[in-house]
């Protein structure tokens, strides 16, 4: 099972290459190899996926019904987001400059694990978007966690 948490300052190099973490890549499905997919993400990151992941999430979308119109915004905004990239030797992947430009990512950059995939952030823009205030925190765990 894919468990990814914690939070990694990382930096890109000049060819728009992130090593992925260590601990992020113990955690990698063995039957996924070395194939990674990235999407963009709904808010201004990128979203990566082992491949046995993003699959899961491909067959809910490529599921939907062709012949709705809303679906069909659905499927070419979300899949035309979205790339597969292979780890190198060295634990690499290029990202794709047009997603860093979306992500508004240069060279610094925040992974975060999310469970079944990782985030990739600007520090700044992750910033703007962590909460501040613990009672939140503790109002929205109330509201989805107690049952």
């Amino acid at each position: 099972m894919t468990f990814f948490t914690s939070e990694y300052e990382c930096k890109l190099d000049s060819k728009g290459r992130l090593v992925l973490p260590a601990r992020i890549k113990a955690q990698l499905p063995e039957n996924s190899g070395n194939e990674l997919v990235i999407r963009r993400g709904f808010e201004q990151c990128l979203i990566v996926y082992p491949m046995v992941e993003f699959k899961k999430v491909f067959s809910k979308i490529s599921g939907l019904n062709e012949f709705n119109e809303e679906y069909r915004k659905l499927q070419r905004n979300f899949l035309s987001g979205v790339v597969t990239v292979e780890l190198d030797n060295s634990g690499r992947f290029l990202i794709p400059k047009n997603m860093l430009t979306y992500a508004q990512i240069d060279k610094d950059s925040i992974l975060v694990g999310m469970g079944n995939k990782v985030e990739i952030w600007n520090p700044s823009i992750y910033e703007k978007h962590l909460i501040q205030d613990p009672g939140e925190l503790s109002k929205l765990a109330e509201k989805y966690l107690n049952e």
